[in-house]
């Protein structure tokens, strides 16, 4: 069987993966012209590490763990208010099982294990589908027909566009806002993480594996906002209008956003949708259940997503994507419940280890 993946980040590759191993040709779609760099710090937890174990990259992924040896909160002064050399708060205690990886460190090691067919700087123009297959038009102008085609492409996802409808019927805005993007490491971080909130307005600066550079996180608090997710200039402008009161290092972090060639913004939300799939059409990952930054929990849930509903499908077709749903949306709701927890503090560690291994996977 042919199957179309659109999103080459998490949950794509993963779901790449094992469809081959349960003999589908798999062909992964994605709009960017190739791999996409930069991107948070992001974490595998409890069942998740038990999926890339099985994929043969565990040891691989946690070669290229950040490392982190603690961190701190400041003021808008710059005084220090709070140390930890216990863990921190984008990658929990460092006495964890748990991963914490730099977003494109992790995809590049999942896109080299998938073995799919990459057609980057593409995306999906229409589905039209029937019984037997999914006809299939790409913004480049080519066509070709899929016994299955999957949306793993995101918060935004164009898969869910086409199939389900206009996004604003599934996403739940949690009333923030959130940039990452890479900078010289002028502050000087040494595998270190610097917290900061004055205002509306905060993020974090914390070292990349390579020293010479960190990655920066900017953000404000805020009800809906109207913006194009692909117009980066006009999201740039929203950081600085709405950061540009903070001060500590701010003004030389927003000099740095405006030079990145790796700035990404977005809004916190999560979709919830009362089904993930649509005929031979199905989501996986943050395009089906988002569960925000905020839950800590975006990655595991791709990660789990994409191993299910391969397993299902490879299993028995013809109920696979009830089966798919019948497992994960228990999962599914634990651990969007985490980012709603303690709004402003993040969840208690309790929560979040019971969360991620609140799945039984064979």
């Amino acid at each position: 069987m042919r199957v179309l993946v659109s999103g080459a980040s998490v949950g794509g590759p993963v779901l790449a993966y094992w469809l081959r191993r349960h003999g589908f040709e798999t062909t992964i779609v994605e709009r960017a012209p190739g791999p996409r760099k930069g991107g948070q710090a992001i974490d595998i937890r409890g069942a998740a590490l038990t999926v890339v174990a099985k994929m043969g990259v565990l040891d691989q992924i946690r070669d290229m763990r950040t490392t982190m040896r603690g961190m701190s909160m400041v003021d808008g002064d710059g005084n220090e208010i709070m140390r930890s050399t216990e863990g921190t708060l984008s990658g929990g205690r460092f006495d964890s099982p748990d991963i914490e990886i730099m977003r494109d460190d992790l995809t590049g090691i999942l896109a080299a294990a998938s073995g799919a067919e990459y057609r980057y700087g593409d995306s999906i123009a229409t589905l039209a589908q029937d019984g037997q297959g999914v006809d299939v038009t790409f913004e480049s102008g080519g066509r070709d027909r899929y016994d299955y085609v999957f949306g793993a492409d995101g918060l935004h996802s164009n898969v869910r566009a086409l199939a389900f409808g206009p996004e604003r019927e599934f996403l739940s805005h949690l009333g923030a806002y959130v940039s990452i993007f890479t900078a010289d490491n002028f502050l000087g971080l040494d595998h270190w993480q610097t917290w900061f909130r004055e205002g509306d307005a905060g993020g974090a600066v914390f070292s990349d594996r390579d020293t010479g550079v960190m990655r920066v996180n900017l953000g404000f608090m805020g009800g809906p906002i109207e913006y194009d997710h692909r117009d980066l200039d006009q999201q740039q402008r929203l950081i600085q209008e709405h950061c540009s009161g903070a001060r500590w290092e701010v003004p030389r972090l927003l000099d740095a956003m405006w030079k990145a060639d790796d700035f990404y913004f977005d809004a916190m939300a999560q979709v919830r949708m009362e089904r993930w799939s649509k005929g031979r059409v199905a989501l996986v990952g943050d395009a089906g259940y988002c569960a925000s930054p905020l839950s800590g929990q975006g990655t595991s849930l791709a990660l789990v997503g994409a191993y299910v509903l391969a397993e299902e499908l490879g299993r028995t077709p013809e109920t696979a994507f009830g089966r798919y749903e019948e497992r994960m949306r228990p999962f599914v709701a634990v651990n969007q419940a985490l980012a709603l927890e303690n709004p402003g503090q993040g969840a208690a560690p309790e929560s979040v280890q019971l969360a991620a291994n609140a799945i039984t996977l064979d």
